[in-house]
């Protein structure tokens, strides 16, 4: 089995080649230019101290051999001294300085990178990883800006060794060329490792994702787990996804492992190369002692900016492995696409599907030659079984997937040239299990209209069952949710999720409705919040409640992408057809139930 058996990559990736990942680099550095003349100003500051430093103890061995005296060496000392000293308050203005350009662009870019995850359309979602999406915003963005930071200590050592060779090649051109002619074989050898490096680096962050999205998921249904009694099972799923990340990134640490003792090795060739022919050199007179020296104390500093490029390349490769990932995750295509952008002030709510055809898959159309008018105001429901096609109109009228052909219109205008965000401020949704965040039940209801005052929203609860709701909450509005609304009851949810919809006053209400079992009296406050909305919208419901199939003006009963029956209940019963024989199979216990729960309530 291949070390990287399952890590491939996700569809939306692309391969950039270096060039484009440094022009896009560049791109995201573009405002901070002023701070980064700075850091450059101060690099080519800090190469020169560094560089005039073996300048500074050649010169002055050589005056030790004419004039060896304490004055003399104390002078030395205390100047080797200072030269480091400013040599290391000047590094520290120049990291401060990285440090916060560096900060600023990860902010920047960590932020482009989820606003582009937020604009996603939800068949984006429905095909790719969250857990592993969340760790390109978070580990990928933070190995970028760690490929900065190395990249300008590199470039300090480069401009070091540059000046250095200009010094040296004017003392002797000949162990100048000698060691030039020796940076060939560094690159040589040093680039094999490029493209390993990469390629178990990639795989490496692929793996770490991985582990991410398993922890996700098995946190994030850590409750079903445990109701069934399969936390052994979740470990083994987790343990599977750590062992491959181990496996992984033991590979790639073989491979890593590999760089310095062949730098090392290099670099010792190079140093007893440059003791022979400089000291042979010393022999015949071509240069002094001093000098050859200076040779051999500068070859580290010559050399080591070069095996420091490639010592480092793989933070280096694992840098350009992130910006890749999350460059991948910014460009990736959009699936939705608007033609115009016209602002929805006051929608009517009129809607009509004209020869609309849709599929998730090519190979499994859903709707074909699909035509639907929901008049304004209209209530609709739609029955049917399951992959009738219920909820794909519903997600289509919301634009949140794309369909292939015919049209969509909203009062008379083709619902792709609408600006999205003004058009869904028209919409609202309720899903079928409704999602609260973390807060307080005030908190989630005015999430759709954040200036919504909290006289407004208890004056609306207090329409629904004369507010009773709120007394069984702890603190009322106050009151807190929960991790996903854990706290309150599957009913409380609905109830929050409707008085969302109803502070919010949309002119299309969307209702994919939940089926979960409630008490009477909840589902006599829940029909009472959803008769608050059904007044003033148009309304699209996927019905799964009797109560709330008997209060549409018109259901439309579906098969297979298709409508096959139309009418209000009572026409529809009298058809005895596909809806009554639905009536009969899941209804009719459900009407039963709700006379015997509306007598309850009366009562």
């Amino acid at each position: 089995m291949s070390f990287f058996a399952g890590l491939d990559a996700e569809k939306y990736d692309r391969e950039y080649t270096d060039k484009e990942l440094l022009s896009r680099i560049a791109g995201n550095f573009s405002p901070q230019r002023k701070r980064m003349m700075q850091i450059s100003f101060l690099v080519l500051i800090v190469a020169l101290i560094s560089a005039s430093t073996p300048m500074i103890i050649s010169r002055s061995l050589k005056e030790l051999e004419t004039r060896p005296t304490m004055d003399a060496i104390l002078l030395i000392g205390g100047g080797v001294f200072l030269i480091g000293v400013l040599n290391w308050g000047i590094n520290w203005m120049r990291r401060a300085l990285t440090a916060r350009a560096i900060g600023d662009v990860v902010l920047n870019l960590r932020t482009s990178a989820f606003r582009a995850t937020a604009e996603h359309d939800l068949s984006f979602y429905d095909k790719f990883s969250s857990g592993k999406i969340v760790s390109r915003i978070t580990s990928d963005t933070k190995d970028f800006g760690q490929l900065v930071t190395i990249a300008t200590d590199i470039s300090a050592q480069l401009i070091q060794a540059s000046i250095l060779a200009i010094v040296l090649f004017s003392i002797s051109w000949q162990l100048t060329l000698l060691i030039v002619l020796y940076l060939p074989i560094i690159f040589i050898v040093t680039s094999q490792f490029r493209k390993a490096a990469r390629t178990v680096t990639r795989n490496g962050m692929r793996a770490m994702a991985d582990v991410n999205a398993t922890i996700k998921e098995t946190v994030s249904g850590i409750s079903v787990a445990k109701n069934f009694r399969q936390e052994i099972s979740i470990f083994e799923t987790f343990d599977i996804a750590n062992q491959d990340s181990y496996r992984v990134n033991v590979r790639r640490g073989f491979v890593l492992a590999l760089i310095f003792p062949v730098l090392n090795t290099l670099g010792g060739i190079a140093t007893a190369i440059m003791v022979y022919v400089g000291g042979w050199s010393v022999m015949r007179g071509g240069v002094t002692v001093a000098a050859w020296y200076l040779f051999i104390l500068s070859l580290n500093h010559f050399l080591f900016p070069m095996m420091n490029l490639s010592a480092f390349w793989a933070q280096i490769q694992q840098g350009l492995s992130a910006a890749e990932r999350v460059y991948g995750l910014i460009d990736a295509d959009p699936n939705v696409l608007q033609e115009d952008d016209e602002e929805v002030t006051h929608a009517q709510g009129q809607v009509r599907f004209k020869n609309v055809h849709f599929a998730y898959t090519a190979s499994e159309p859903l709707l074909t030659r699909f035509n639907l008018l929901i008049p304004p105001g209209q209530n609709l429901a739609l029955v049917g079984h399951t992959g009738a096609g219920k909820s794909s109109i519903a997600k289509l009228i919301a634009r949140f997937y794309e369909f292939q052909e015919g049209e969509i219109h909203v009062d008379g205008r083709d619902i792709r040239s609408f600006n999205l965000p003004s058009y869904r401020r028209q919409l609202g949704i309720v899903s079928q299990v409704p999602f609260l965040f973390s807060g307080t039940v005030a908190e989630n209801i005015r999430y759709a209209r954040p200036e919504a005052t909290e006289t407004e929203i208890l004056k609306m609860a207090r329409k629904i069952g004369d507010g009773e709701w709120l007394d069984t909450l702890p603190d009322g509005l106050d009151s807190k949710v929960g991790e996903r609304g854990a706290r309150l009851s599957m009913g409380q949810r609905q109830l929050v999720a409707l008085m969302r919809v109803l502070i919010q006053n949309p002119a299309i209400f969307i209702l994919d409705e939940a089926t979960a079992s409630i008490d009477p009296f909840t589902e006599w406050q829940i029909q009472q919040a959803l008769n608050l909305i059904l007044e003033n919208t148009t309304s699209i419901l996927i019905a799964h409640r009797l109560s709330t199939i008997k209060s549409a003006d018109k259901i439309l009963v579906m098969e297979n992408g298709g409508i096959i029956e139309e009418g209000n209940h009572d026409n529809l019963l009298a058809q005895e057809g596909h809806y009554a024989e639905l009536y009969n199979t899941y209804f009719r216990h459900q009407s039963l139930a709700y006379i015997e729960g509306q007598g309850a309530v009366i009562r």
